[in-house]
Formats: structure tokens, sequence, C-alpha cells
């Protein structure tokens, strides 16, 4: 930065006194009485001076890229906290269950525990939504299952054997995620459905834009799917953003299914066309639902509250609204309106 800052000073000196031989010659044409030459060489001098300013800041666009460049590859040279044991064996396809057993977890062991005492259990086909307040734990818990973090205590396996102990490959291969900030890319429509399956067939990818209700919209488009949707896809709308990431997920074709806020901040119509899309996209699977719209959490077979990182209830949606306990103060104080 501070070489830049040196460095361009000097530079624009340059191109300025660039032009002195110029003036010189030009003093030298008006004595001769050449005035149409003159003008004709004042006026190039000035359509000259922009290409030559701008050649003169070329060095600050080399100076940008470079820093970017030094970041990027720090980041592709971090160490990776996350690390497959050498004996790690595949992990085969989900066939009975998923368990939280005796978890723990904090983000470094300075800290207090984020979650406490977890034991939960779900079965194969089962839908079960997390819900309580902000920082209870839901997100967190969620993101242990495809090992994005390591349990501090306890563990979590599938069907009896702990992800540590398989390959990172072999597991997240069982895992869609569908979250609140859909990551899509400045490229075709047709490409970020198949993200991650660059093996796949149009035709898969029209089924799958189908299940998740986007197909009809996408034929709008003036390229259909070769259209290309902007910048983490801002020329959509956050509904249409998030049905094409539920596309994506239907194409991968996944048993487990985690759901982290996938219908947040979304007007009624847009709800309406995800939550069908939802539908589709778990059925036959495994999902974690992490929502707090009363209509995505209906979904669930099973509700789990978490509180200060523990499960505090567990039960569908009828029997806890009897209980009164914390679910009935969070559907009051969050569900009553958008049920009435």
């Amino acid at each position: 930065a501070r070489l830049s800052a040196s460095v361009s000073p000097l530079i624009e000196f340059i191109g300025y006194a660039s032009f002195v031989p110029f003036l010189l010659y030009a003093n030298h044409e008006v004595n001769r009485g050449s005035l149409g030459v003159f003008v004709v060489f004042v006026a190039a001098l000035f359509r000259l001076y922009e290409p030559v300013r701008k050649l003169s800041r070329m060095h600050l666009n080399f100076q940008q890229a470079f820093a970017s460049s030094t970041r990027i590859f720090e980041l592709l040279e971090s160490p990776v906290a996350i690390q497959e044991s050498s004996s790690a064996s595949e992990l085969p396809l989900l066939s009975r269950e998923i368990s939280f057993e005796g978890l723990s977890f904090s983000y470094s062991g300075n800290e207090s525990p984020v979650l406490q005492e977890i034991n939960l259990t779900i079965q194969k086909g089962e839908v079960v939504a997390l819900v309580g307040s902000s920082g209870g734990g839901k997100s967190t818990l969620a993101s242990l299952l495809p090992r994005f973090y390591d349990v501090s205590a306890g563990r979590v396996a599938i069907d009896g054997v702990d992800i540590r102990a398989v390959t990172l490959s072999s597991l997240r291969g069982q895992i869609a995620i569908v979250s609140q900030e859909t990551f899509l890319f400045d490229d075709t429509v047709r490409r970020n459905i198949a993200y991650g399956r660059e093996d796949c067939s149009d035709d898969q990818i029209v089924a799958a834009a189908k299940a998740a209700f986007i197909h009809d919209f996408v034929l709008t488009l003036s390229d259909g799917y070769d259209t290309r949707i902007g910048e983490r896809g801002e020329r959509l709308s956050g509904g249409q953003r998030q049905r094409i990431a539920i596309a994506r997920a239907v194409l991968k074709d996944s048993p487990i299914l985690i759901l982290d806020e996938a219908t947040s901040a979304l007007d009624t119509e847009s709800e309406r066309l995800l939550q069908e899309a939802l539908y589709n996209l778990m059925r036959q699977r495994t999902a974690v639902v992490i929502a707090h719209r009363l209509s995505t959490v209906r979904l669930a077979d099973r509700i789990v509250v978490m509180e200060s990182g523990r499960i505090v209830e567990t039960g569908n949606h009828k029997t806890l609204l009897e209980r009164s306990g914390r679910y009935r103060t969070l559907y009051d104080l969050q569900f009553a309106e958008t049920e009435g």
C-alpha cells in the first residue's frame, strides 16, 4: 500500500512531464506562423491526455490484483481443521437412523458449551424440526451432521457408525443442504442447478426444476435454462433463488436433507410455492428442518424444542401445544398470527 501511494504521484508527474516536448513543438510551430497546425496539434494533445492518464494508473489495478491474489492463496493454503482419519472408511447408505449421543460442543476449549447433553435419534424417513429462540443451538447442531465441526464430547453416528470414522466425501455425499443464504453463481440457470452434478443430463435438470416449481418461470426467461442470473442470483427474487437451491438438492438426490431457515423472509405467494417444492424435496428423505414459520414446522413428524443448547421438549405440534410448555410460548409469540 505504501509502495502504491509513493509510486502513483511519480507516475502522474511523468505523465504530465511527457507533454513538455509537445508544448515546445507547438511553440515552435506558432513562431513559424502555422496557426492551423497549432490548432490541430492542441486538439490532438487534449485527446491524448485521457489515454495517457489511464495508462499512468494501470499499476493501481495490478496492485489490487496482487493484493487479492495474496489473500486468495492464503485462504487456499490455510490448514483444514476437520481432517479424515488415516483409517477412514466409506459410509454405507443410510438404512436405519441418525443419532446424537451424549453430545456437547463448544467452538473453542475456553468458551462455554454451545450444546450440552444432546441425545436425539432420527429414524430413516423421519422429518424432525428444530425450533427455539435465536442462539439456542439449532443451526450448530445441524452443522455437526455433515461434520463442519467436530463434537467436544459424545458422538454423531449414522447407523451406529461414528461419522469421524468415515471419509468426508462419503458422509457429505449423503447430505443435501438448503440454507437461508442461497449460494448461486453468475452463470446460467442450468449450471446453477447442476452445480456439483456435472454428469447429469438436461432431462434430469428439467425434472429437478419441475419438482422445485421453478420450471415454468425459467421458460419465461429470455434464454430459458441458458439465461445468466447474475452474481448471487441478483436477477431473481428471493423465492426464485430458493427454488433453484431446492432444485439443486433434488438433483443431488441425497438420503439426508438439512433445511436451515429455507423459508424465512419470503412473501406469502413465494412461501406457498416454496412449501410445495419442499414437500417434493422431503419425500422419502430423512430431514432436519430448522424453521421459525409454523407452516414449515408442521411438515415435521417430530418437533424438538431447544433452549440454551439443550433439548427441553420433544413431540408433535398438537401434543406440544397441549403441554403449554416452551413450544406453546413460542407459538403464542411467533405463530399465532400466522395461523390466524
